[in-house]
């Protein structure tokens, strides 16, 4: 199969891109370059957004599946359908569990629930993103399929408040600051490691029977954020100091906060993995996160240069605790 992959080098695109290669898939990789490409694939220096640019870099060739890692608006999609209406056979979103309706009616989501979020833009614009594909699909049967990741990690720690992509919440931890836990922590929530998946994806690619379907691939493995904070330092080798805030109080003093809490992460969710398990049978997420976070602790430890504290998210969380011990 050959495979063309938008991104490919992130936080979740780079554990896939290595399992498609082991599996033998001729996987091109087109990207602006700025993080190495994963081994046994062939790598395009390109920029998407230079629409004339990928055109010229593609010339006549032609894909079993492409997979667009960085699309995150209508424009960008617009954008892909005009340049790969005619050069593959599948073309995946990736859109984000995030897009399920908010406040949920039912914590237990499957892929028919529906699609809407007041709080978040971003989710909203994947929303549309899918929506436009839909119409696409229906009016000229352009190939397209959903994939909806959670709180998915490898080289980042999967947190709700105090950074994302650097080592900032970590390195608080360890130096016995303070944690900012929205709610009681008691609320339910789903991390699943990039290898795991990884395994329900490479699959997918391909399939034919997946044209017009959407999925969310995560793991079963349920945690309070109480558990996923003190999983994640006992990685560290410290007792995390937390303290509970309500949501609602977190977004009155940081409003920015209010998609990733409000739209996403204040309320318990459970994901209904029977549709991927019955498109690939077999499908199973076996890395708790007990021992998935020590695995990213141990990639932070083996890269120095990533351990990137954000002195802004220190502020915001400081600022948080102040307002909330407020006489």
């Amino acid at each position: 199969m050959k495979a063309l992959f938008i991104g490919g080098t992130g936080n979740i695109s780079s554990a896939v891109s290595a399992l498609a290669v082991a599996r033998g898939v001729d996987l091109t990789v087109l990207n602006r370059g700025g993080r190495e490409s994963p081994a046994g694939c062939r790598h395009i220096a390109c920029d998407i957004g230079n629409e004339e640019g990928v055109r010229t870099a593609l010339r006549d060739e032609r894909f079993d599946c492409v997979v667009n890692w960085i699309a995150f608006t209508a424009d960008d999609v617009a954008r892909d359908l005009r340049l790969f209406s005619k050069k593959t056979a599948q073309y995946v979103f990736i859109s984000s569990a995030s897009a399920y309706e908010k406040p949920p009616r039912t914590p237990v989501i499957t892929e028919e629930t529906p699609l809407s979020n007041p709080f978040w833009e971003y989710s909203r614009n994947k929303i549309a993103c899918e929506r436009m594909l839909e119409e696409a699909r229906r009016a000229s049967g352009f190939p397209a399929v959903v994939v909806r990741p959670s709180l998915t990690y490898h080289t980042l720690f999967p947190i709700a408040l105090g950074g994302w992509g650097c080592f900032t919440l970590a390195d608080r931890m360890r130096r016995g600051g303070e944690i900012v836990v929205h709610g009681d922590g008691t609320s339910l929530w789903t991390v699943t490691h990039a290898d795991d998946f990884a395994k329900g994806f490479v699959p997918l690619m391909g399939d034919m029977r997946t044209i017009g379907e959407a999925f969310h691939i995560t793991s079963d493995e349920l945690l309070t954020w109480n558990q996923i904070y003190s999983q994640m330092g006992e990685a560290l080798g410290v007792a995390p100091r937390l303290v509970h805030v309500p949501s609602d109080f977190i977004v009155g003093v940081v409003p920015e906060l209010e998609g990733t809490l409000l739209g996403d992460k204040a309320h318990s969710t459970i994901f209904d993995n029977a549709k991927i398990k019955r498109f690939v049978p077999g499908f199973e997420a076996t890395i708790p996160f007990c021992e998935g976070v020590k695995r990213t602790v141990a990639w932070f430890d083996a890269h120095p240069e990533k351990k990137v504290v954000n002195e802004r998210e220190n502020r915001i969380l400081d600022t948080i605790l102040q307002a909330f011990r407020r006489p």
